[in-house]
């Protein structure tokens, strides 16, 4: 009876031997003074010093960089639209003809008159000037006549060539106010010419923000209906004064529109340059901590021989891509819990399996402006 309870008792030292070796094996506890203490793994990222863009993000509308709205300067019936809705146009090409039958015809009555005044005008110079013949007035008159005359013809075909109406930009021939056969009154809305090879976004920024956004400075611009694709555009236009229903600055940032892929009236996202940062400390947003009195950041450190996790108080700057600038509380060379930080507080005894200089921030291809 004794020897069995010999035997059951050294199997059971002998089994909380193996699992006590077989926890310190997996490393989440060890032995320290007769306690288990646990060692969470973790992933840290050293500090370093880098550049940092801060950006004021807005919303804004695109616009074309050309809306143009045609009207006939002279009145007659629309003959007919050389061009068909929908299809580009080149500067100066005609997008419709008016009936001018009328007016060719006084055209050429002018240029019948211009031609015979100018020809009695040479005649009476002839005379006067070479021959001494006739009389002085007898010259000035014929030369009124001719000056006259021609004034005529050039107002004439002045009209004659405003029958034919031209695209003064190259762009699309976007909509058709009348069709062929209508009658159109001076002034009357005949096509709109729509140019998006280039196109404006207009928006506004905060009037705390109004000094540092200025003419010729670059923009970032994304839309939502163009997941993955970047724009850059510069601003054209900055506004002299406050809008004061919403506070904001008028800009207008100008882009090229590549395929013409972007449409007026589309929502954009626009991000412009508040200040370059140079040399500052950078962190993920997600390792930052939210505590009664600021934010914390936990950083790896050398206690007694161990890696512990150290909670640090830190001062923010400004975000941006899920990245924040540090201003105070960190250094250059701090190895900063990236994962794993939720697992641990002040004091936790960590493992770092894996120690990674700070991360480069990519930015994505973007199209010029």
């Amino acid at each position: 009876m004794i020897v069995a309870h010999r035997w059951w008792a050294a199997t059971v030292a002998a089994g909380a031997v193996a699992g006590a070796a077989c926890a310190a094996t997996e490393g989440e506890t060890t032995p320290a003074d007769s306690a288990a203490v646990r060692v969470v793994n973790v992933e840290v990222e050293r500090l370093a010093y880098g550049d940092f863009t801060d950006w004021i993000r807005i919303t804004g509308e695109v616009a074309a960089m050309h809306d143009v709205t045609l009207a006939a300067e002279e009145g007659g019936r629309v003959e007919r639209f050389p061009v068909a809705k929908g299809r580009a146009v080149a500067a100066g090409q005609v997008i419709a003809e008016l009936d001018d039958d009328v007016l060719r015809a006084q055209v050429e009555e002018a240029r019948a008159q211009a031609d015979l005044a100018r020809e009695q005008h040479e005649r009476q110079r002839r005379l006067w000037v070479e021959e001494g013949l006739g009389t002085e007035l007898a010259w000035l008159q014929a030369k009124s006549q001719a000056e006259a005359s021609a004034a005529r013809l050039a107002t004439l075909e002045a009209r004659l060539a405003r029958m034919t109406i031209r695209s003064p930009v190259a762009g699309v021939f976007d909509q058709k106010f009348v069709e062929a056969g209508e009658m159109a009154m001076p002034g009357s809305r005949i096509a709109r010419v729509v140019s998006i090879t280039r196109v404006k976004v207009t928006g506004g920024i905060p009037e705390r923000d109004a000094l540092a956004a200025q003419r010729g400075d670059s923009a970032r611009i994304v839309f939502d209906v163009l997941p993955g694709r970047e724009f850059v555009g510069r601003i054209d236009y900055v506004g002299a004064s406050v809008d004061a229903a919403n506070r904001t600055v008028p800009i207008e940032v100008v882009m090229r529109n590549p395929g013409g892929v972007v449409r007026p009236r589309m929502i954009a996202n626009v991000q412009v340059v508040r200040a370059r940062l140079d040399s500052v400390l950078v962190v993920p947003q997600e390792v930052v901590r939210r505590i009664e009195d600021g934010y914390q950041v936990l950083v790896a450190v050398e206690r007694n021989g161990h890696a512990v996790a150290e909670a640090r108080k830190v001062t923010l700057g400004p975000a941006y891509r899920n990245r924040v600038v540090i201003t105070g509380g960190l250094a250059a060379g701090d190895r900063v819990i990236t994962v794993g930080a939720n697992l641990v507080d002040h004091g936790s005894r960590i493992r770092i399996v894996r120690d990674a200089p700070e991360r480069v921030e990519l930015t994505p291809g973007r199209e010029g402006a």
